[in-house]
C-alpha cells in the first residue's frame, strides 16, 4: 500500500462517520448539533428528543419551544427525588443558553418530550421533522434522526414509559 493510499484510507475513516452520523445546523450565533429522537414501539405513547445547542454569541438566547407532528411537544427536565422517583417537569418559560455556553438535551436531564404518538412507531433510520423556536434567533427547521438511544450508550437506564408523566398528560397544565 502506498503512502498516498494509506493517507486517503485514513482520511476516509476519519471523515465518513461525521457524514453518516452528524447533522448540524446554524442559526445566527447558535450551533445545533445532532438532533435525535428515541426510537419507540407502536404501543408507546411518548418518545424523547435530544440535541446540543452552542451559543457562540455575546447574548443569551432561550429555546422556548419545539414543534413536531405530535399531539403535544414540550421541553422537559427530568428530576429524581430522594426516593429515587424520576418525574418530568415542563419548562414553562423555555431553557436559557447563556453566551459562550452549551445546552445539552440528553437522557436524564433536559429533553424534548414527544407525546401522543398514537400507535405511530418511531423506527431507527426514520426522521421526525421539527422546528426549534428560539426567543432571539427565531425558528429553525431540523430533522430529529430516529436512533436506538439505549444502543448508543447514552440512555443511562432511563425509561420514559415507566416515569411519572401524570402531571403533564392530563392536558390541564
Amino acid at each position: 500500500m502506498t503512502s498516498l493510499t494509506r493517507l486517503m484510507t485514513g482520511m476516509m475513516l476519519v471523515l465518513l462517520p461525521g457524514f453518516a452520523f452528524g447533522h448540524d445546523y446554524t442559526l445566527g450565533d447558535l450551533r445545533i448539533e445532532h438532533p435525535v429522537a428515541r426510537s419507540a414501539a407502536a404501543t408507546a405513547m411518548t418518545s424523547a428528543g435530544y440535541l446540543t445547542v452552542l451559543n457562540t454569541g455575546a447574548e443569551a438566547d432561550t429555546l422556548i419551544a419545539v414543534e413536531a407532528p405530535f399531539t403535544r411537544v414540550e421541553l422537559h427536565s427530568a428530576i429524581t427525588d430522594a426516593d429515587g422517583i424520576t418525574r418530568m417537569v415542563k419548562q414553562e418559560t423555555g431553557i436559557v443558553i447563556a453566551p459562550g455556553e452549551t445546552l445539552t438535551l440528553a437522557p436524564g436531564g433536559f429533553h424534548v418530550m414527544f407525546m401522543g404518538l398514537n400507535g405511530d412507531a418511531l423506527e431507527v433510520g426514520e426522521a421526525v421533522e421539527g422546528t426549534l423556536v428560539f426567543e432571539r434567533a427565531g425558528r429553525l427547521d431540523v430533522s430529529f434522526n430516529v436512533e436506538d438511544v439505549a444502543a448508543t450508550g447514552a440512555d443511562h437506564n432511563l425509561n420514559h414509559d415507566t416515569m411519572d408523566h401524570d402531571a403533564h398528560m392530563s392536558g390541564d397544565d
